[in-house]
This record gives structure tokens, sequence and C-alpha cells, in this order.
């Protein structure tokens, strides 16, 4: 790991600590993870996409769920600035961190956008149990309504990856679909 990513590690990771989001890093070192694989199967600059995994919910863990993929470039960017990392090179991770958000509807128009786009949505196959959580204490449904809302982000997830990605996590998706079925 270069410089640069190492000190991303330490700052996301000090970051979710500082504000009790333990879960989200456990989401993000997931993304991380996923996003590496993806890159380099997709011949993808790895530096670029690992730098945006560990940047991607940055915005969600300094207080801006809602629109997170914005803040969190514009976070990304003053963080990355500040040790001199080139500014074509942060305009490519602002580009995948507000591109990764499966629920806005905007064009991933790099390859490194489109490994960070499906590691996202990859992790949460990691992480059912954090989906739960969300939907229980959160959202404060039933016991239905929780298993219902899961199995639905998990089908959308599933929905928005690459064929590539699909290969992947088939077996977690098919479990995952055969235990939340109605």
């Amino acid at each position: 790991m270069n410089e640069i990513m190492e000190k991303v590690r330490k700052y996301v990771e000090a970051e979710c600590r500082n504000k009790n989001k333990e879960e989200t890093n456990l989401h993000i070192i997931s993304v991380v993870k996923y996003a590496g694989q993806l890159a380099k199967e997709r011949g993808a600059d790895e530096e670029i996409v690992e730098i945006s995994a560990w940047l991607h919910d940055i915005g969600r863990v300094l207080g801006d769920p809602e629109n997170h993929h914005i803040s969190g470039g514009e976070y990304a960017e003053k963080f990355l600035l500040k040790y001199g990392y080139p500014i074509e090179k942060i305009e490519r991770v602002k580009h995948c961190i507000l591109a990764h958000r499966g629920s806005k509807n905007i064009a991933r128009e790099t390859i490194e956008a489109e490994c960070l786009a499906d590691a996202d949505a990859l992790s949460h196959f990691d992480n059912i149990f954090s989906l739960f959580n969300l939907a229980l204490v959160k959202k404060k449904l039933n016991v239905n309504d929780s298993k219902k809302f899961v199995r639905e982000k998990l089908e959308r997830s599933w929905n928005k990856l690459t064929p590539k990605s699909k290969e992947i996590i088939k077996s977690k998706y098919e479990a995952a679909m055969l235990l939340l079925k109605e």
C-alpha cells in the first residue's frame, strides 16, 4: 500500500471510530476488498479505486447521509489536496464517489466508477446483519417488514451489478434469497 492510500485508510478508520460508526467501517472494509478485486480483474487504476473505496462513505460518516455522495467528494478533495495528491486524480476519485450511489441515477463514466459502485453493492451481501440492524433498530420495522426490507435491498443491489460482479456474488445472492423468501 502506498503512502497516500495508508493515510486515507487511517483517516477513515479514525473518523469511523470517533463518530461511533464501526458498522460503517466494516462496510467500507468490505467495499475496499471487492473494489480491489474488481480493479485487478477489469484493468482499472487500482490506486484510484482503492482511495475511492475508502472515502466513498466519508460524507455519511461525517454527518451527511442523504447527500454523502456529494459531500464525500468534497471531503475527499480537501483531504487529498492537503497531501499534494494530483488534482486530475482527485477529480477521478470524486467522480467515483459521486457515481457510487445506486439510488441516484448518476452515470458511471469510468471503469473505476463501475468498480466502486459494484463493490458497494457487493458489500451488502457480506453485511446482511447490518441491513437487519438498520431495518429493526434505525427504521424501527417489525420482523416481517425488516425481512422484506433486507430482501428488497439485496435485490436492488443485485440488479445494479455488472455481469462480472454477479458471477462473484451469485451463490451468496441465491442463499440470501432462499433464506429471505416470503
